[in-house]
């Protein structure tokens, strides 16, 4: 039985993937570098450091070890500016029923994001009180497709993992879920080894996640 559901953030709940990629496209400029959406799409659910390690990568650039920390200032502040006029309006179709619908039958709820600025966007969103957990980057020491983040977020709701489900939009977040021992439920189509596949969280009900 399914007692808790587990959401990734972005692309879930609300898409800043579009603010992501403009603050990476910004750092990548850096080294003369033009990074497209398909090399973007690689960096759905990857840590903010490993992001910027892959753009070195297809850069081919030359960056030392001190430089590492500004530059993830840099896109990070970047990112926060083009957030800061989130709203409930943000918030992706199907999300408030679903959560509703979770609040009605007694489902625990948490969030298990790379994203270090959950909270921020959380909170901008309107969304921060219908969370009992929120795991984040500043909370894990491994990153998807690690199961960490999902593991801790299962500790904290005190639920065991196999009673759990993850919502998630990234191949990295599907395959941590797995790795967990839980049901995923794919935001998008073909997401390998999501358990149900589906393009927004609208309509979806309780016997569908019991179910999955």
């Amino acid at each position: 039985m399914i007692k808790a559901v587990i959401f990734d953030l972005d692309g879930v709940l609300t898409d800043t993937a579009v603010y992501h990629y403009q603050s990476w496209k910004a750092i990548a400029s850096n080294f003369n570098y033009d990074l497209s959406e398909h090399d973007n799409e690689k960096l759905k659910g990857v840590s903010r450091a490993d992001s910027l390690r892959f753009i070195i990568e297809w850069a081919s650039a030359s960056v030392s070890s001190d430089q590492i920390p500004a530059l993830l200032k840099e896109k990070n502040d970047h990112y926060l500016r083009l957030i800061n006029d989130l709203s409930q309006s943000d918030i992706l179709p199907g999300v408030l029923d679903f959560l509703n619908l979770l609040e009605a039958n007694q489902c625990k709820k948490a969030v298990g994001s790379s994203s270090k600025n959950a909270p921020f966007i959380l909170e901008k969103l309107g969304l921060a009180h219908r969370f009992a957990a929120v795991i984040d980057g500043n909370g894990v020491k491994n990153t998807k497709p690690d199961p960490e983040v999902f593991l801790n977020a299962a500790e904290k709701l005190e639920v065991n993992p196999v009673n759990c489900l993850v919502v998630e939009d990234a191949p990295s977040g599907i395959q941590a879920a797995k790795a967990a021992g839980m049901k995923v439920i794919g935001v998008g189509l073909d997401l390998q080894g999501a358990d149900l596949c589906v393009s927004t969280l609208t309509g979806l009900t309780w016997d569908q996640i019991q179910n999955i």
